[in-house]
């Protein structure tokens, strides 16, 4: 029924993402971690060419100091405080390398790792804050005011905190829903897709529920509150996200894993390489020598070098596809993943409805191109998502739509119009036959059956037809399933708050079997949470506020940038910026090639490192020979992994994924 509640003018928002949340972001200067590694970085590039092109020494060594305290006193002063609690890090080994490099003359060579260290540490707190961000940012999703109705009929505007379980909020056309309850009077179209990712608006009639945060349509409602603000979807959803990020793994690049180890008996082989020589009656100087030789040739500058070099060039070579992988150590975890949860709207679909079916009953008299055409030209003064979709189907045949007069819409039923002197109405099948009509019947079921929304057009009180109106999938999107088949070896799982069939129909279309439908999204966080219980690495990709706990709590997230809300794109530890979901296997591929370099890598140095160690020890191995050994391998562990920057490596990759 037509709501009998006084409509309010409806403010027009300008158009935002589904679901976006006014940002409240951090800036980046505003993080000290963040004005150290600039000042680092400023100082380096101010000293360097100054070195190369033969200054004194006096007008580059200052600069190189200051890069050297402004970078390195943080990272030095943790290590320090781990130390104290008998850890050792390889933070305070890079320091103390990038010192050693100094004091024997390798000045720009010790900067340069500062500075590498300061700007990683920069970006993971750039990362957190933002994180943090959109969480907090979240909660603006939900009013701060209601308007809540008095027994005697009157009305307060009252902060959604103060409304209580029983109480009565009037939500006005274009207003947002101010807390979780049930409709008591009125009807209404509500866009609920921050909570259960659905792309159509749902009709609401009394004894509907809806959720805070949600956007009401043309309708006006009256809803009687069911939860406290507290405990609100919107607000278990902002819980999910926090403690899904805090209960993480931890995660670290591989070397990270062994840095006690590597860190503690590099320091206990360099003080035995300089005492026990010492102890045997060896000169002081020359003692020292070799401990510091011993120092420079084993330290791990090189095994950093030997990972990050890949990792970087993978992430650069997917930001130039249009792939944003937030640091080196996601861009590690993607290659790990052996499992996969695929959100549907806005992920495996375009996440916007389109007409796919015209069909004009028998006896109308009318063909596809005039039944189209009555129905977008009543359909033209409405602003609901599916009036929109079926004047664009008849703006891309090409149709000329007439004007309408008479414009009425009534929420949860359609719209009727006058077009050319004809009574045309479009809307709900159920709501506008009241349930009458075998054939009308028949081919609304059909097009249900096969995932689409039925909408009925009378004209002239007499039914002419239906239109079936769907969220298409992506073009990319069944090769896209394909290809992260072949490398988890295992199905994608779809994981929806949409509803049963339609999911089940776009899963069939993608090739998909494991469907899950129907989730709130502490559903979808249950269902990864388990797979990640079952010992598998999951990669989550989605894109909705719905989908952040998922995200969050996930191995890997994969947010949709085009469509993501800001929650998703934040909380997602990448972000497919182009929307181009092929781009997800093909990244998850790149990560595995870069995987195998840094293997190769560590071996190469390894390798160096291990005869140098040995030459330096057995022998005498001069101090700039040493040195040179071990920039020597620095530079072709780089170099090696350098390679992914080309071209043809995401060429390779993308093929590998098909493959």
């Amino acid at each position: 029924m037509t709501s009998t509640l006084t409509p309010q003018p409806v403010e027009r928002a300008k158009p935002a993402r589904t679901g976006a949340a006014p940002r409240r972001r951090t800036r980046v200067l505003a993080l000290p971690e963040a004005r150290w590694a600039t000042a680092a970085t400023v100082f380096f590039l101010l000293a360097l060419p100054l070195q190369l092109t033969g200054a004194p020494a006096w007008t580059w060594g200052p600069l190189y100091a200051l890069s050297y305290v402004t970078g390195g006193w943080e990272p030095g002063w943790e290590g320090l405080k781990a130390l104290k609690e008998r850890t050792l890090d390889v933070d305070l080994l890079m320091v103390v390398a990038a010192l050693g490099a100094a004091s024997i003359g390798q000045v720009m060579d010790g900067a340069l790792l500062i500075v590498i260290f300061a700007t990683s540490g920069a970006l993971e707190a750039l990362a957190t804050a933002r994180t943090a961000d959109s969480v907090r940012g979240l909660l603006d999703l939900a009013p701060a005011t209601a308007t809540r109705l008095t027994p005697d009929g009157g009305e307060q505007t009252v902060p959604v905190e103060e409304l209580a379980v029983g109480d009565t909020v009037l939500v006005r056309p274009g207003e947002r829903v101010g807390a979780d309850g049930r409709v008591l009077d009125g009807a209404s179209d509500v866009d609920q897709a921050t909570i259960t990712g659905e792309p159509l608006p749902a009709a609401k009639e009394p004894g509907d529920e809806v959720f805070a945060g949600t956007l009401n349509g043309t309708g006006a409602l009256r809803v009687r509150v069911e939860r406290d603000a507290s405990d609100s979807v919107i607000a278990r959803i902002v819980r999910m996200v926090e403690e899904a990020s805090e209960t993480k793994a931890p995660t670290q690049l591989f070397i990270e894993k062994v840095e006690q180890r590597y860190s503690l008996g590099m320091v206990a082989a360099t003080l035995a390489v300089f005492l026990v020589p010492l102890a045997f009656g060896e000169q002081l100087t020359d003692a020292l020598l070799r401990a510091m030789t011993f120092m420079i040739v084993a330290s791990p500058c090189a095994v950093v070098l030997a990972t990050m070099p890949p990792l970087l060039s993978a992430i650069a070579n997917a930001g130039r596809h249009g792939v944003l992988v937030k640091s080196a150590v996601v861009m590690e975890r993607l290659g790990q993943v052996d499992a996969v949860a695929l959100d549907k709207t806005g992920t495996l679909t375009e996440g916007s409805p389109r007409v796919t079916d015209v069909r004009p009953l028998p006896g109308s008299g009318l063909d596809e191109a005039e039944l189209l055409t009555l129905a977008a030209a009543a359909e033209r003064p409405s602003e609901h998502p599916l009036a929109r979709a079926v004047v664009d189907a008849a703006r891309e045949r090409g149709l000329d739509l007439p004007g309408a007069e008479d414009f009425t819409s009534a929420p949860g039923v359609g719209v009727t119009a006058v077009v050319n002197g004809r009574g045309v109405a479009v809307g709900a099948p159920a709501r506008l036959l009241d349930g009458t009509g075998s054939t009308v019947t028949a081919v609304a079921e059909e097009l249900e059956e096969s995932g689409r929304t039925a909408v009925l057009v009378l004209v002239d009180g007499a039914p002419a037809g239906l239109l079936g109106i769907a969220d298409r999938l992506r073009p990319d999107a069944a090769a896209t399933v394909a290809a992260l088949t072949t490398l988890t070896g295992t199905a994608p799982a779809l994981l929806t708050g949409d509803n049963p069939r339609a999911a089940a129909h776009l899963a069939a279309e993608a090739g998909i079997d494991d469907v899950r439908a129907g989730l709130l999204p502490q559903d979808k966080l249950t269902a990864v949470q388990e797979m990640e219980g079952a010992g598998r690495k999951v990669l989550v990709v989605g894109d909705g506020v719905n989908d952040a706990p998922a995200l969050a709590a996930a191995h890997t997230g994969v947010a949709m940038g085009r469509a993501g809300s800001d929650l998703a794109l934040e909380t997602a530890d990448a972000v497919i910026v182009r929307d181009e979901l092929a781009a997800v296997p093909t990244t998850v591929a790149l990560s595995r090639r870069a995987r195998r370099l840094v293997v190769q890598n560590l071996v190469i140095a390894g390798v160096f490192i291990a005869g140098l160690v040995v030459w330096d020890l057995a022998g005498n191995l001069p101090l700039p020979l040493g040195v040179a050994g071990h920039e020597g391998s620095t530079v072709l562990v780089g170099l090696n992994g350098l390679r992914l920057l080309r071209e043809s490596a995401w060429q390779r990759a993308a093929a590998e994924g098909t493959g």
